[in-house]
């Protein structure tokens, strides 16, 4: 299902070379589902055309508020009725001072203006030039539209047109429409602090070998990014892994169990929610060779000895914090077989109030799993579908748990 499926933007462009943006993000917007209304200053005709965002929306562009296909010639009134949201992007510094100050002497301004503040939320994508940027005059305007509701969607850092590098840039498509995605789904987590660990853990045997797991991290990232985009503030502590952090996480990146365990000791006091999403090696060599162990051509093979490895999950669900409810602990069992005996009894060894089975094999690598829920009331089975949404089902099923 597309995260956007019913949802009307109406996606304003204003003047500055960002606007060849605009085009691939009212792409992206139309393939997740949303129906997409251009509405372009006259500014931003001059960087990119009418008729290229019509052909992408699929629906005629707006830009003057003299429209006569509007029969009551109310354009500013009529477009924003039936918005989900209006999203600026790119929203000049120009622009970002007339909206501050009410100014109404164009088609877009005059529709923000008039849009029903508490029905029709306004986001706004800002794009210029790293001084604008920086200069205290934006800044005050940017406080005081985010004091007026406004939502700020942040800036990129890197090269810009003009030649200079900094804070300004309009940030990514993508980068968008996972902001969009998230500013529409329910914060049932506002005001948590969130600690997940993902991927597997990587034990070093020498140099250039170690003990890991087929693990991806994948459902553990899913996990991190739904709780961002429930509300809260998210510390992701990650195996080693090559995916991208979710918009808005805070990622730490470790190795062996021991440095998951050291970062997730160090984020632990400040959390209020901490799910153990990582397949951490249960074992690791007692001592790693400092360099790569070699073949002698005797047929024998190298002895090693295993120490076993901390329990994270025990370690943090054993805490004060954890036995006074103050601290929300999720445990994960990636098992091979005999899901629901082996999830059950790891969830009592652990002492943790609620943990999740999956059938490992089944999943790791993959964009889609299945999920069992045990607590200390029963089972409920999360089935089969894309790990983002899971993940958002889970946050939803620890948000009706939580004291």
């Amino acid at each position: 299902m597309n995260d956007l499926a019913g949802k009307h933007i109406v996606l304003g462009l204003t003047g500055g070379i960002a606007c060849y943006k605009a085009a691939e993000l009212c792409r992206a917007l139309v393939k997740e589902g949303a129906t997409v209304q251009v509405v372009m200053t006259e500014a931003a005709a001059q960087f990119i055309t009418p008729v290229t965002m019509q052909a992408l929306s699929n629906r005629p562009v707006y830009g003057s508020q003299w429209d006569a296909r509007e029969p009551n010639n109310m354009a500013h009134i009529n477009l924003s009725r039936d918005a989900d949201a209006i999203l600026i992007a790119p929203c000049s510094a120009d622009f970002l001072s007339k909206l501050l100050h009410g100014g109404a002497d164009d088609l877009l301004s005059l529709m923000c203006l008039a849009r029903p503040i508490d029905t029709v939320p306004l986001l706004v994508a800002p794009a210029m030039n790293r001084e604008m940027w920086a200069h205290p005059a934006t800044q005050r305007n940017l406080a005081q539209l985010r004091a007026d509701g406004t939502t700020i969607l942040g800036v990129g850092n890197g090269d810009q047109a003009c030649g200079e590098t900094g804070d300004g840039r309009m940030l990514e498509p993508q980068e968008l429409l996972e902001d969009v995605i998230a500013f529409f789904q329910p914060k049932l987590l506002a005001g948590q602090q969130v600690l997940v660990t993902a991927g597997p853990t990587f034990e070093a045997i020498d140099p250039v070998r170690g003990i890991t797991n087929h693990s991806s991290g994948k459902m553990g990232f899913a996990v991190a990014r739904a709780a961002q985009e429930a509300g809260a503030q998210v510390t992701l502590v990650a195996g080693p892994v090559s995916l991208p952090t979710p918009r808005g996480v805070r990622r730490i990146d470790v190795q062996s169990a021991t440095d998951m365990l050291a970062a997730c000791v160090d984020a632990a006091p400040t959390a209020t929610i901490f799910v153990a999403c990582a397949a951490v090696a249960d074992w690791r060599p007692a001592q790693a060779s400092e360099q790569k162990i070699k073949k002698d051509g005797s047929g024998q093979t190298p002895t090693l000895t295993f120490l076993e490895n901390p329990d994270i999950l025990a370690t943090l669900a054993q805490s004060p914090r954890a036995r006074d409810g103050s601290l929300f602990c999720v445990g994960f069992a990636a098992e091979s077989h005999d899901l629901l005996a082996h999830a059950t009894d790891k969830r009592i060894r652990k002492s943790v109030p609620l943990l999740v089975g999956n059938i490992g094999p089944a999943t790791f690598g993959k964009d889609d799993n299945a999920l069992l829920l045990i607590d200390a009331h029963g089972t409920l089975e999360l089935p089969h579908n894309t790990k983002l949404t899971l993940g958002r089902q889970l946050i939803a099923e620890i948000a009706k748990r939580l004291p």
